[in-house]
C-alpha cells in the first residue's frame, strides 16, 4: 500500500465535507521580518509596537495578509494541490488580530461543486476558517478553485453553486478591540490623507513597480507552506514556467498601495477577488486603487473604506480594468475588492 498522497482530485470532494488541514504553525517576529523583506510592506500599524499601542492595541499585530497566507497555505494540500487555477474569493473577514506567538490552523468545508463542460476538471467552493491556539476564529473566507479530475469518466456530482453576497456589509466588519485613531500620528504613518479626503469613484495610481523574481516568489511559496504544483514544479505546465502564487501578487499590490493609501492601515474584509491573468517571474507588478464606498464605524476616529485594488503587469497609468466586452484586459493580474480601516 502506498504511503504517499497525490492530493485530492475533483471527484474526491463531497458537498458538506469538512477538512481539518494539517500542520498548525506558530508565527513569530521572524515571519514579520520575512514578510517585510519579500514585499515593500511598511504600514505603520504592522511595523511599530509603539505606533500600534498609541492606536489602542496591545502591540503591533502580524500583517493582515501574512495571517491570510498562513491560513491559506494550510489548505493547499487538501484543496488546490491539483488545481488548474485559483478562481476567486468572497465573504472574507478578519475576525481577530494575530499576534506574534499565536499558533494558527485551518479548517475548510466544501460548499459547492460544478463539473466543467470538458469533463476533465471541475470547480470546488470551500469556506475556510483560520483558528488560533484557543480555537478562536481569526479569519473566515470563501474561495473557489478549478481542480483536475483523476478519471475523466468519473460521474459528475450534482451541481451546487453557493449563493455568495457580493459585499461584506459594513455592520458585519469586525473592528479590533480597543482600536482608536483619535490621536493618530499622520507624520509617522507617512501621509496626511485621512478617510474624509477620499471620494467614492476616485482612482489612485500607486506609481511604483516591482519586478517579480523567481527566487523571491519561490521563497514566499515555501514560507507559506503552499505546495501547489503549479507554483514550484516547472514540469507541471506545458510551457515549463512556474505560476506565481496569487497571494504573492496580492501582497505586492497591497504593499505598493502604500503610496497613496498609507493610512489604510488594516484590511478587515475581502469582498471579492479574481486572479485575472497569470503572473510569471520577470513581470513587473504595478498597482492602482479605486474608492468604491465609505462607511462609519463605532470605533473612535476609525472609518471604513472599500477599495478596489488592481495589480497590473507593465504600465498601470491607464487605470483600466476591462475591455468593451467586459473581459479583463490582458495586463490585469488581480482585481481585489476589500474593506480597510483608516483614520477619519
Amino acid at each position: 500500500m502506498t504511503k504517499t498522497d497525490p492530493g485530492r482530485f475533483f471527484e474526491d470532494y463531497r458537498l458538506g465535507q469538512v477538512i481539518r488541514h494539517a500542520v498548525p504553525r506558530t508565527v513569530a517576529e521572524g515571519e514579520r521580518a520575512l514578510y517585510h523583506a519579500l514585499y515593500p510592506a511598511r504600514h505603520a500599524l504592522y511595523s511599530s509596537d509603539e505606533f500600534a499601542t498609541n492606536c489602542g492595541l496591545e502591540g503591533s499585530p502580524m500583517d493582515d495578509l501574512l495571517a491570510f497566507h498562513v491560513v491559506f497555505g494550510k489548505t493547499v494540500p487538501d484543496v488546490s494541490l491539483n488545481a488548474v487555477a485559483n478562481l476567486g474569493y468572497a465573504q472574507g473577514r478578519w475576525l481577530a488580530p494575530v499576534w506574534p506567538g499565536d499558533t494558527l490552523r485551518s479548517e475548510s468545508q466544501v460548499i459547492g461543486l460544478k463539473q466543467n463542460s470538458n469533463g476533465t476538471s471541475g470547480v470546488v467552493w470551500v469556506r475556510t476558517q483560520g483558528l488560533n491556539q484557543m480555537d478562536e476564529p481569526v479569519l473566515d473566507y470563501v474561495r473557489w478553485v478549478m481542480v483536475r479530475k483523476r478519471d475523466a469518466d468519473a460521474p459528475a456530482p450534482e451541481t451546487v453553486v453557493p449563493d455568495l453576497a457580493p459585499v461584506v456589509a459594513p455592520g458585519d466588519l469586525v473592528i479590533p478591540e480597543g482600536l482608536d485613531f483619535s490621536d493618530y500620528d499622520f507624520d509617522l504613518a507617512g501621509e496626511p490623507h485621512r478617510w474624509g479626503d477620499y471620494q467614492i469613484g476616485e482612482k489612485i495610481d500607486h506609481v511604483d513597480g516591482v519586478t517579480i523574481e523567481e527566487a523571491e516568489h519561490m521563497l514566499a511559496t515555501r514560507l507559506w507552506q503552499n505546495t501547489a504544483k503549479v507554483h514550484f514544479d516547472a514540469t507541471n505546465r506545458d510551457d515549463g514556467r512556474r505560476l506565481i502564487y496569487g497571494g504573492h501578487v496580492i501582497s505586492m499590490a497591497r504593499a505598493l498601495s502604500f503610496n497613496g493609501l498609507a493610512n489604510a492601515q488594516m484590511i478587515v474584509a475581502l469582498n471579492a477577488g479574481a486572479h485575472a491573468n497569470p503572473c510569471f517571474a520577470g513581470d513587473t507588478v504595478r498597482a492602482w486603487s479605486e474608492v468604491l464606498d465609505k462607511a462609519d464605524t463605532d470605533a473612535p476616529g476609525v472609518g471604513a473604506i472599500r477599495l478596489r485594488l488592481v495589480a497590473t503587469k507593465g504600465d498601470s497609468a491607464a487605470l483600466a480594468l476591462k475591455d468593451n466586452e467586459g473581459r479583463y484586459l490582458p495586463e490585469v493580474l488581480l482585481d481585489l475588492d476589500c474593506w480597510a480601516l483608516m483614520p477619519e
